[in-house]
């Protein structure tokens, strides 16, 4: 027994098919895509997945102010940092303050040792001594003493015979009240020139005896006490 013969279709009907199963592998495609895309499984669970963008903050929500006073009225406290003060200057040591010239008491004759002094022993003819004052603490304590010009007395004497006196002309005095700290001389910056001549109130301004060639002596009060005589000579 012979089989019938095969039909065979129209090229045609090949194409159609073909299309067919293009058409079924796009759907499939796009399917898996819109899936991939969708993601409609990303609802289940009642949470946020880990990997969920973060939501923006509503437009009300009131932001910190970094510095001053925040917009709630509440001051904010403003971070800075430490400033580095600088070392303190060292500061020069003061000497401690002695007792007062007022709680120092007044030096007494027997403490006080007076020196009558001029520049030298011998003077030519023409040339003037220079007269000036020693004074020395002798006790153990400071004391307190005038020796300003109010209190100062110079005289020059030959024998008994007294020559000149610088108080007979004195025009001006001041006081001058120093502190005499013990074993410590004092003496009289500026010396008193004698001009070798003979002195009186009454010869004040005006021409004067010269002193004579020979031994003169020198004696200086100061402050109430008295110096021993210092002996020069005029040639």
């Amino acid at each position: 027994m012979t089989s019938p013969p095969v039909r065979r279709h129209s090229p045609a009907v090949y194409r159609r098919r073909r299309l067919a199963v293009v058409v079924v592998l796009l759907l499939i495609v796009g399917g898996a895509v819109a899936l991939a895309v969708w993601q409609p499984w990303r609802g289940w669970g009642g949470g946020d997945p880990a990997g969920a963008a973060p939501t923006a903050a509503p437009r009300d929500t009131p932001r910190a102010t970094p510095t001053g006073t925040a917009s709630a009225g509440v001051p904010t406290p403003t971070l800075s940092a430490p400033t580095p003060s600088a070392p303190a200057s060292p500061k020069p040591s003061s000497p401690s303050p002695g007792p007062s010239p007022s709680s120092i008491a007044v030096c007494s004759p027997g403490e006080v040792t007076v020196t009558a002094k001029t520049d030298k022993g011998s003077y030519g003819g023409g040339e003037k001594p220079q007269l000036t004052i020693s004074v020395v603490n002798e006790s153990d304590a400071p004391c307190v003493m005038n020796v300003g010009t109010a209190t100062q007395s110079f005289i020059i004497e030959s024998g008994s015979d007294t020559w000149w006196r610088s108080t007979d002309c004195q025009s001006d005095s001041s006081d001058q009240v120093v502190q005499l700290d013990p074993g410590k001389e004092v003496a009289t910056v500026t010396p008193l020139v004698w001009d070798r001549t003979r002195s009186s109130v009454d010869t004040c301004g005006k021409d004067r005896q010269k002193a004579l060639p020979g031994y003169y002596t020198l004696t200086v009060s100061i402050g109430g006490v008295d110096s021993e005589a210092a002996q020069f000579r005029l040639r």
